[in-house]
This record gives structure tokens, C-alpha cells and sequence, in this order.
């Protein structure tokens, strides 16, 4: 039984919760900023307010798409490739630094869980490896000398008698 198929559900599932537990975390801290009313550093509360909404949204729909990767990935069974590999090696860049970054400011938990994320997705990507298949119109001879001719340490050819 393989678990290219299983793993590639679970990346999905939990990219699209992720997707949308970063997008609301971003705008429920955007809320807070703009009831605050406060300055940082002479920053405009309404425009932290506005970019932090914003940067949710954006990282939400980056997780989605990388989930459609996913999703594209288990539905077909076959390896992601091009855009989608790019996004999926990305998403894992992302969950490396956030889980490096998280155990500081947030704590070991929030670490677990982006270490798990990155483990998944290069599980993903290395259970779909490009699996090496035989070149077109050849094909590998039953004495399992590979077919390109006698192996170097073939016995020379029995000679025939008339």
C-alpha cells in the first residue's frame, strides 16, 4: 500500500485550514490594531489595520493555491510539477522559517505544528518522485545483461561445428 495518496489528502486538508486560520488570525489582529488607535513608531493605526487585513488575505490565498496543488496532486496521483512543484517547495521554505520564528514569539506548540506542515510537504514531494522509466522501444532482455549488447564478461560464443 502506498502512502503517496494518503499524504498528499492530508497536505490538502491542512493547507486549506491553514489558509483560512492564517486569514482570519490577520484579521482579527487588523480589528484589534484599528480599535486601538494607537501609534507605533508614528505608523497610521488605520494602515497597519488595512495592511495586516490585507497580508492575511494574501497569505490565505498563497495556502489555498498551494492546497489546490495538493488537492491536483492526490486526485491524479502524479507528481507535482513545474508552478505547482515551485509552490509546494515554497510553502515548505515558508513553514521552516515560520516554525524557526514561531518558537520565540509564540511557543513550542506553534512550532510542532510547523514542523509537522514542513514534514508533510516533503513527504509529499518525495513520495512523487519521478520514478526512472525504460527509454521508448527498448526493452530489457531476460539474461539481465541490460541490452545494450553482450556484457563485458559474457563467455565468448560457443563455436559451431559443420
Amino acid at each position: 500500500m502506498s502512502v503517496r495518496r494518503p499524504v498528499a489528502w492530508i497536505v490538502t486538508v491542512v493547507l486549506f485550514l491553514e489558509a483560512v486560520g492564517v486569514a482570519a488570525l490577520n484579521w482579527f489582529l487588523g480589528i484589534v490594531v484599528d480599535r486601538q488607535d494607537m501609534s507605533l513608531a508614528g505608523l497610521d493605526p488605520h494602515m497597519m489595520s488595512v495592511s495586516s487585513k490585507i497580508g492575511g488575505i494574501v497569505f490565505g490565498l498563497y495556502f489555498a493555491l498551494c492546497a489546490v496543488v495538493a488537492l491536483l496532486v492526490a486526485l491524479r496521483d502524479r507528481a507535482p510539477a513545474g508552478l505547482g512543484r515551485i509552490l509546494l517547495i515554497s510553502a515548505a521554505v515558508v513553514h521552516g522559517l515560520l516554525g524557526a520564528f514561531s518558537w520565540g514569539l509564540v511557543g513550542p506548540g506553534a512550532f510542532v505544528f510547523m514542523i509537522v506542515v514542513l514534514a508533510l510537504i516533503v513527504l509529499l514531494l518525495m513520495t512523487y518522485d519521478a520514478q526512472e522509466e525504460p527509454a521508448a522501444g527498448r526493452r530489457a532482455p531476460e539474461d539481465g545483461t541490460g541490452g545494450d549488447g553482450p556484457s563485458p564478461v559474457s563467455p565468448p560464443p560457443a563455436p559451431t561445428t559443420p
